[in-house]
């Protein structure tokens, strides 16, 4: 009798989410979406540019890009080479053939530097912007991209949010305080 794989909570979470991922999976619409969205993070790209498209409108938006910029590169800095450089996690290993190229990351998998970015950038483009719905949303398509697309489990991409939110909590207190 082979022996029973128990797994952990972390483990049993990232199968049921990674169960529901398979329903849209194949679907080439999604996949477009999906795969589009996460190469176009690579590197902050997308928030890069949103930042840069903001900062066309004003001075104080062009202020504000540069900064996003900044903290952007803070961020992976601490994200992709510190916090990740704790971690050995594997990334998932995908039982089909990817629809479309991806960069395919060499760090760890845990946690998520797509998710971490693009909340980060959301949590900063949103302040004063009536367009903050979309920053979120767009947040929410790049992070989710990276479990449909099997670079991540969704327990990193969780993290990686939080990661990002607080990431933008705090560089938006230190914003307050030099004014």
């Amino acid at each position: 009798m082979a022996a029973e794989v128990v797994l952990t909570p972390v483990d049993a979470f990232d199968e049921a989410v990674d169960r529901q991922f398979d329903r849209l999976r194949g679907n080439a619409l999604a996949d477009r979406v999906m795969y589009t969205a996460s190469a176009l993070a690579d590197f902050s790209l997308l928030w890069h540019l949103l930042g840069t498209a903001r900062g066309l409108r004003s001075d104080l938006y062009f202020r504000e890009a540069l900064r996003l910029s900044g903290v952007l590169a803070v961020e992976s800095t601490l994200v992709n080479g510190v916090v990740k450089s704790l971690f050995r996690r594997q990334r998932p290993i995908p039982e089909f053939v990817r629809p479309h190229h991806l960069r395919m990351p060499l760090t760890s998998s845990f946690p998520s530097g797509h998710a971490s970015a693009a909340f980060c950038a959301a949590g900063l483009l949103s302040v004063g912007d009536p367009l903050w719905p979309m920053y979120y949303a767009a947040a929410a398509v790049v992070a989710s991209s990276r479990v449909h697309v099997k670079i991540h489990h969704a327990s990193d991409v969780l993290v990686g949010a939080a990661v990002g939110a607080t990431l933008a909590a705090v560089a938006r207190r230190v914003w307050a305080i030099a004014g």
